[in-house]
């Protein structure tokens, strides 16, 4: 038998629709499904690609797609690529209050990638405005049903050609869009699949509600069930939110094998999801619960295995992984079969020495386990010598599936790849063979001459009551006129909250850090829920949140006025007093 072509996007597509296994479900808020099998979802691309070329789309073309969850998404996304275009999946607008900046982030990013189209619907259409006038795509905003109809004319597609425009999650200011061949795309496919076995020859299925803008709702779920081919169960984030549990409800129903989230949405299921609403669910399926997109809170992960547990889950599911934009996806992955592993070192050490010692009270971190097929990776030193195991040093890494480049950045490209290898920018060390993460080096905290991972302190006040779960952030900084840099803690308030609960959170989070980590808090800010900034993927954005602090642009909670807090303020000699909770433009 003549081996099948998946060398492309468009090529495996062509192979799953030939194939007539799998496609793609919808779950909508009341969890009624509509299934939408491989070979339509093909039909229904190159009636969009159809579209396209009527309306001048050409080979290479960056189009812009700004839509919510739904199989009008895989119109656009596959329609551009049948089309020989390049798909750019940008967020949609979330919060009504914060329109202004995100018209400017998201016209930013149009501009960076070159989108010659933006394709929406139409209720998005005119939220859209203000960003297409600022960013002025030369083919402006549009529906694809309103675009003219036109037979699909075929297009060449080759491995080499740009396959998905990304951007980093983390630069949002100054967005850097990853070029993504379509070989890279492929090749992190093949490195993902090869990990999940068949199962009775029935290929394994899933169950995904991350965004479809983000790599690991895109690249790591629907693209590999398009592979196998098998079916993907993709709920919308937003539904995801306000009722996780549907989330575990779809695990069971479907059974699922491979499911993958952020640390923060395994912390949100073990605080909201009431046994009352798992009446019947069946977690034993689930083989693959890969944590990944952000840090890692051991103290999480515990809890919802343990919280799960009556449930089916097994407690090797959780999956701790690593990655990155720029690599595609995937980097490294822990073992499957094994429960998630985590040391304590030293924090001393860690900060002083940049030296992994273990220590039985000491600062507990996860590994992120081994690189997976076809990639290496090294942590580099200050000097740029490779550091040996248990030395703190930049990961750089090297695979199949590194992007291109950045798009129209020469110099980002050439400071990020060098001769094959990415630097990550994040902070780490190899033990015992597997990757343990500390934090970016952008982010580290400088107090009194050590470094320290913000996580660190983040982690400690997990679960604190009246705090959001997984937002809270640490930063450290030079005040003027200041003998050295502050800490200081910024806190998302739960919606539901109540006054007292908030009264007591800044001196509860300053007691909880010194616990855990020997460090005294300078700062506590208490902001209103939604109010830290987040990149496009939802991560935290530390510098960010310490500019708009700074600026007065923090809106605190409405149960909130003045909470003045002392005890480390006191020994820097500054005039703390006038530090209130919420921020400066309000105090």
């Amino acid at each position: 038998m003549a081996e099948v072509d998946k060398s492309t996007v468009v090529a495996t597509l062509l192979a799953a629709a030939a194939h007539g296994r799998g496609g793609l479900r919808f779950l909508d808020r009341a969890e009624r499904e509509t299934f939408h099998p491989w070979p339509e979802i093909l039909e229904r691309a190159r009636a969009a690609a159809g579209r396209l070329q009527r309306l001048g789309i050409a080979p290479g073309d960056r189009v812009a797609i700004v839509l919510p969850t739904g199989v009008d998404f895989f119109d656009a996304y596959f329609g551009i690529q049948l089309a020989g275009a390049v798909p750019v999946p940008l967020y949609p607008p979330v919060r009504l209050g914060r329109l202004d900046e995100y018209h400017r982030q998201t016209a930013a990013m149009l501009e960076a990638a070159g989108a010659r189209l933006l394709l929406t619907e139409r209720r998005l259409q005119l939220l859209l405005g203000e960003t297409v006038e600022r960013a002025r795509p030369e083919l402006g905003c549009a529906r694809l049903v309103d675009l003219p109809e036109r037979s699909f004319r075929e297009v060449a597609v080759a491995p080499g050609d740009l396959g998905l425009v990304q951007f980093s999650s983390g630069t949002t200011v100054d967005p850097k869009p990853v070029a993504l061949s379509h070989r890279a795309l492929m090749a992190q496919v093949r490195v993902l699949n090869a990990l999940w076995p068949e199962r009775d020859g029935v290929a394994v299925t899933g169950v995904s509600w991350l965004p479809l803008y983000h790599d690991m709702g895109l690249i790591g779920c629907v693209l590999p069930a398009m592979d196998l081919p098998s079916e993907m169960t993709l709920i919308g984030p937003e539904v995801f939110v306000t009722r996780p549990a549907v989330w575990l409800r779809a695990i069971s129903r479907y059974r699922a094998f491979i499911s993958p989230a952020p640390n923060f949405a395994y912390g949100l299921c073990v605080t909201k999801v009431r046994d009352d609403e798992l009446a019947g669910v069946d977690l034993s399926s689930w083989r693959a619960a890969l944590n990944g997109a952000e840090a890692i809170a051991p103290g999480v992960a515990r809890a919802f295995i343990e919280r799960f547990a009556p449930f089916g889950l097994r407690p090797e599911a959780l999956t701790p992984v690593y990655g990155l934009s720029e690599a595609a996806l995937a980097v490294t992955f822990s073992a499957l079969d094994r429960p998630f592993r985590s040391e304590r070192f030293d924090r001393h050490r860690l900060a002083d020495e940049r030296r992994a010692v273990p220590a039985a009270d000491g600062q507990e971190i996860v590994s992120l386990g081994r690189p997976l097929a076809g990639f290496s990776l090294r942590v580099v030193g200050p000097e740029g010598a490779e550091q040996p195991e248990g030395r703190v040093g930049r990961v750089w890494i090297t695979g199949p599936s590194l992007m291109e480049g950045y798009l129209g950045r020469p110099e980002a490209t050439a400071r990020a790849l060098v001769d094959g290898w990415l630097d990550t920018g994040d902070l780490g060390f190899l033990w015992q063979g597997e990757l343990y993460l500390t934090g970016r080096a952008k982010d580290v905290l400088i107090l009194r001459g050590r470094n320290y991972a913000p996580d660190l302190v983040e982690h400690a006040v997990d679960g604190l009551p009246g705090l959001r779960t997984g937002c809270a952030v640490a930063v450290s900084w030079l005040p003027e006129g200041a003998e050295g840099e502050v800490l200081a803690l910024f806190l998302e308030a739960h919606r539901d909250s109540s006054e007292a609960q908030l009264t007591a959170l800044p001196e509860a989070a300053r007691q909880a850090v010194l616990g855990a980590t020997g460090l005294a808090v300078d700062e506590v800010v208490l902001v209103a829920p939604g109010t830290l900034p987040r990149t496009s993927s939802g991560k935290l954005r530390r510098a960010e949140t310490l500019k708009r602090h700074r600026a007065g642009e923090l809106e605190p909670p409405a149960a909130v006025t003045a909470l003045r807090l002392a005890g480390s303020f006191a020994r820097s000699g500054l005039a703390w007093a006038r530090l209130k909770v919420g921020g400066g433009r309000r105090g």
